[in-house]
């Protein structure tokens, strides 16, 4: 939010003579309320700008932030309309594209964020944030060839992509190469690791606490997956003292448990799950099983 502030700033104070004083003013005002967190105020502010002078080349500023603010709110269908207004002024705007298509996979039009990513992507082919959803996509759309090349590239760009070697390894025990996966999360541990102590991994990496809690899981999930299920309630254990928010931990672990028909176990890990903000109807089926 920040960066919108410096914007409207700095496009308020750059207005040549030929924009009104009023809409130059507007700009100020939008950016002070968006300074103090005043975002009904703000969005107020930029309807009235775009009222003032609704053919101003400059209103692709504001009808993108207006796009994030009702994106704030939750009003995902009105930020949709706001960055198309925005790209109707402003067609070849990474940024703007970008927007738009993180709401679109909010709300799960992949085929939508896809398109918008190609764009982005023509655009700017090495950009990081548009090759990896959209090696997400495709992972999703099970287009392995497609999604593996696009974290290929992605790799290429910036070979230290926590967020790409782990979708990359994730992809590969979606394909069911399974030994694959556990090799390229078995390297992203190691990489991140000095040795042991104590029987336990020493860390010396820059990676949180969560981030390294995901890639314990996310072994687990393959051990599980190559039916280990004793191996992955190793390093799910290890998920949980790092991270003992991480959802997905206590949802792999509670599946582990049924395999092992451990259910008073696994019903644990799920009520947890719940209280960490799963809806309960989400886990309905596998509550059941727990009895």
């Amino acid at each position: 939010m920040l960066m919108l502030v410096l914007t409207l700033q700095t496009t308020a104070q750059a207005l040549p003579d030929t924009i009104s004083a009023a809409y130059a003013t507007l700009c100020e005002r939008i950016a002070r309320s968006i300074e103090v967190d005043s975002l009904k105020q703000a969005e107020n502010l930029i309807r009235e700008a775009l009222r003032l002078e609704p053919a101003n080349p400059r209103n692709a500023l504001l009808w993108t932030n207006l796009g994030t603010l009702q994106r704030r709110e939750l009003a995902y269908e009105a930020a949709i309309d706001s960055y198309n207004m925005a790209l109707n002024i402003a067609p070849r705007s990474v940024p703007i594209l970008l927007n738009r298509a993180s709401i679109y996979l909010e709300l799960g039009r992949n085929k939508a964020a896809a398109v918008d990513y190609d764009l982005v992507l023509d655009l700017e082919k090495d950009n990081t944030e548009a090759l990896l959803m959209r090696a997400y996509i495709y992972s999703r759309e099970n287009d392995y060839k497609h999604a593996r090349a696009d974290y290929e590239h992605l790799l290429r760009v910036r070979p230290d992509s926590y967020e790409a070697r782990l979708g990359w390894a994730t992809l590969e025990q979606k394909a069911g190469h399974f030994q694959q996966a556990l090799e390229m999360i078995n390297a992203m541990i190691v990489k991140q690791s000095a040795g042991t102590t104590g029987g336990s991994e020493t860390r010396t990496s820059e990676l949180t606490d969560e981030q390294m809690a995901t890639l314990y899981c996310a072994r687990a999930d393959v051990a599980r997956s190559m039916e280990h299920p004793e191996m992955a309630l190793v390093d799910l254990d290890q998920s949980i003292r790092l991270c003992p928010t991480l959802v997905d931990a206590y949802l792999v672990r509670g599946e582990t448990f049924l395999a092992l028909k451990r259910k008073q176990e696994a019903r644990a890990d799920f009520e947890q799950a719940i209280r960490l903000g799963v809806p309960r109807g989400n886990l309905k089926n596998l509550l059941n099983r727990c009895r």
